[in-house]
């Protein structure tokens, strides 16, 4: 199945293959680069986007994984409250040294370097939610308590 996907999205699925779940990235005709477009080419409400957002902290420059509800913005007060610093944003190049995919793409899996990962606590109001999957045309359905799984990330409030 894979073989028939870009190189980006056949490197996530071949991540997602290690995890023992049945996880298939779909590429798609339209974008879905934003959590909006996603949205609107699944077919699904934008709450059921999880869209990777990476930040870097301000003391540490580490990156910072945090994968949002596709309604919801981070409030960076409630992150830093969290994790101990403030947040800065990253720039492409950060993100792409750090995760190896583009913005727009980013999977909350398969990163270059580990990757501090926190859970938007409202995706886990849902049975299922999609994920980008290392293009802006690829996604992969799951449930939030794999994604959880998956990612070792701690689930929070992060409005």
């Amino acid at each position: 199945m894979s073989s028939n996907l870009s190189k980006s999205a056949e490197k996530v699925q071949k991540e997602l293959n290690k995890f023992g779940f049945e996880l298939n990235v779909i590429e798609l005709s339209d974008s879905t680069r934003t959590a909006q477009e996603a949205a609107n080419t699944i077919g699904c409400s934008i709450s059921q986007i999880a869209k990777s957002l990476i930040f870097k902290g301000k003391i540490s420059q580490s990156p910072i994984l945090i994968v949002a509800s596709g309604t919801n913005r981070v409030n960076e007060k409630a992150i830093k409250q969290h994790i101990g610093e403030k947040l800065e944003k990253a720039d492409a190049d950060f993100v792409l040294k750090h995760t190896g995919f583009v913005i727009g793409g980013i999977p909350p899996i398969g990163h270059k370097t580990p990757i501090l990962t926190l859970i938007d606590e409202d995706l886990m109001q849902h049975k299922e939610i999609w994920a980008a999957a290392g293009t802006p045309h690829s996604v992969f359905r799951l449930t939030p308590m794999i994604l959880a799984e998956i990612t070792h990330g701690d689930i929070i409030c992060i409005k």
